[in-house]
């Protein structure tokens, strides 16, 4: 006869009881802060979520901003997880499949409702010290990391490539939550293998050469007083998400009184439709430039990316991050989203063309485009990265990533 289980003391309980409620409420807290934000997010909505009352809330975390530090924390502590099991493979290619594939199948529990999202990480800028300085140390530990999955640079050029596929690499996971929604359970598998071929092989055709040609956009609206207002106020949401760029805030960083802000325009709400406008403008334009100048598709392609990550790059910029969406009214988010989501279509049809010219790569071109727009969008994280080296080179580093593949050094050969 099998001996009876132990019987549990009272504190072995209470602990597990503790921990598994702490874990809801961090798992809610992951969903507020991911549609409004780690400013926005409220003990009470929080409660809400887990079927308690705010005062239970605070039982475990104080404070809000405890709530939102710990729910970063577990992120970074998931991401590290999953790129320890990636660094289990021997060559950089097997490491980037293996860590899409963790990926993947985390994206595949949270469909079937096994697992919560973790929150993602745009607002630890704006977080409060001493939880941002820790925070961003741990970010930065986890793009270390990320980066060594190519192995040892050769040399500080090696090192700065690296830099980039890791930035690129680990912005496109984050962006799959955004578009995967759009395929059925079943298809995740393919999506994952075409989403792996951009990044073994990248979308340039056989024998294609990096010789971009800038476009010149935005030039019409340079030194405009409007304009300069939203390129500084575009700095700072990036920087600091929605919730994070007060009216005081964009107002000082233009010298400028809040009463002169709103001879700009009536609300918050609205400067962020203004810099989204702006920025969704700039990308319409270097594709219908592009476009315009007859060229096949692979230059097409490579002269609007160099156009829009010479934007980022430069003082002009930057376009404004998809990060400051969760702050808008539902009807204004939804009116962006429909405008990025046309954007991406122009980018799958002019790669739909470059098959069909020969000028890039076989391929799923709706996949290939929401890795472009992942590309051009996350790249004012790289603003500091790229006023290490000359612009033109910090252009192709970045763009190589995605249009030759994560594991192609022409660029640096070049």
């Amino acid at each position: 006869m099998s001996a009876a289980p132990a019987k549990k003391s009272a504190g072995e309980t209470g602990t597990k009881r503790f921990q598994a409620k702490r874990d809801a409420i961090l798992a809610a807290a992951a969903q507020a802060i991911n549609d409004q934000s780690a400013k926005g997010m409220t003990f009470a909505d929080v409660a809400a979520r887990v079927g308690l009352n705010t005062t239970s809330v605070t039982y475990y975390f104080r404070r809000k901003e405890d709530l939102a530090s710990a729910c970063f924390e577990h992120t970074l502590e998931q991401l590290q997880a999953m790129l320890d099991e990636a660094m289990e493979e021997t060559t950089p290619r097997a490491r980037v499949a293996r860590y899409l594939s963790i990926n993947f199948a985390r994206l595949a529990r949270i469909t079937r409702g096994e697992q919560t999202e973790f929150a993602v990480l745009s607002d630890l800028r704006a977080m409060d010290e001493p939880m941002k300085s820790r925070l961003l140390a741990g970010w930065q530990r986890v793009f270390r990391n990320t980066r060594a999955l190519w192995g040892d640079p050769a040399d500080r050029m090696a090192k700065d490539l690296n830099g980039a596929r890791a930035h690129v690499l680990l912005e496109n996971t984050f962006w799959l939550s955004a578009w995967l929604t759009r395929y059925e359970l079943d298809e995740f598998a393919r999506i994952e293998a075409r989403l792996m071929d951009v990044f073994a092989n990248g979308i340039a055709g056989a024998g294609a050469q990096w010789a971009p040609r800038l476009l010149g956009i935005g030039e019409d609206a340079r030194g405009d007083g409007r304009t300069d207002f939203l390129v500084a106020a575009t700095r700072l949401i990036n920087e600091l998400g929605y919730r994070g760029a007060s009216v005081q805030r964009i107002a000082s960083e233009r010298n400028v009184t809040k009463g002169s802000f709103y001879h700009h325009l009536d609300a918050k709400d609205e400067l962020v439709t203004e810099c989204y406008r702006r920025s969704f403008n700039l990308i319409a334009e270097a594709q219908a430039k592009a476009h315009a100048g007859g060229e096949n598709s692979w230059q097409m392609l490579a002269n609007v990316m160099a156009t829009l990550l010479d934007v980022q790059f430069s003082d002009r910029g930057p376009l404004l991050r998809t990060t400051a969406l969760s702050g808008l009214p539902p009807r204004d988010r939804q009116t962006m989203i429909d405008r990025s989501n046309r954007i991406a279509r122009r980018f799958a049809g002019m790669i739909s063309d470059g098959i069909a010219d020969g000028s890039l790569r076989a391929g799923d071109p709706l996949v290939a485009s929401q890795t472009l727009m992942t590309l051009q969008n996350a790249a004012f994280d790289m603003r500091k990265w790229a006023s290490t080296m000359p612009r033109e080179r910090a252009v192709a580093f970045y763009a190589s990533t995605l249009m030759f593949g994560l594991f192609d050094d022409r660029v640096v050969a070049a």
